[in-house]
């Protein structure tokens, strides 16, 4: 793992990833906790899984099926899952950025990966891979990040949470973003140069 501010961010990933895919699960209500394979870096995790799928319930409760919750209800469940999770503040604070920025657009984000992932359904995919999604996704269209840190960020978080299928299926997906990112700024570049000359030959 890298060290200094890069390292920090991406121990932020990994931590805003458990708390989405704690979310996710509580939106979905599973009947018990041991059943709904969290993944934690804990040791004896049933007690901490009932613990945190407790408070996706429950701050879920009054969402609409399905839909997203809202900055209390996802603050209390980053709440849940960071008290388990060792990372240092900066990566906290990294972390709570991309939860509250990902549960904020969450309607977007879904159709901006649907609308690259052909033959799948957002509801059909994995849970860690819609939620690797999700957040490389925010990541694109939302802050500084290069590209290519997040998709690197993206792939990295899918090989060690998802299964052997799931880092090539974000990196494609991810892949076809971020073209499409660079495609629409170009665009809008080409429109306001356009427009300039036009604004100063009149």
């Amino acid at each position: 793992m890298s060290r200094g501010a890069g390292g920090s961010r991406h121990r932020g990933r990994e931590l805003a990833l458990q708390v989405l895919y704690a979310v996710d699960l509580g939106l979905r209500r599973p009947r018990r906790a041991a059943d709904a394979g969290l993944t934690l870096e804990l040791g004896a995790p049933a007690e901490i899984l009932e613990e945190t799928l407790a408070a996706a319930e429950g701050a879920a409760a009054a969402a609409r099926p399905g839909g997203p919750v809202d900055e209390d209800a996802a603050r209390r469940i980053f709440d849940a899952v960071a008290s388990h999770f060792e990372a240092p503040d900066s990566a906290r604070d990294f972390a709570w950025s991309l939860v509250r920025g990902v549960c904020a657009h969450a309607d977007a984000l879904d159709e901006r990966v649907a609308s690259r992932a052909r033959n799948w359904r957002i509801s059909r995919m994995a849970a860690v891979d819609r939620n690797v999604l999700r957040l490389g996704a925010y990541e694109l269209a939302h802050t500084t990040t290069p590209a290519a840190v997040v998709m690197d960020e993206a792939v990295e978080l899918a090989r060690r949470y998802g299964s052997d299928a799931s880092p090539a299926f974000v990196n494609g997906i991810l892949d076809a973003l971020a073209h499409c990112a660079e495609g629409a700024n170009g665009a809008s570049g080409a429109n306001g140069a356009n427009g300039a000359k036009r604004g100063g030959a009149s």
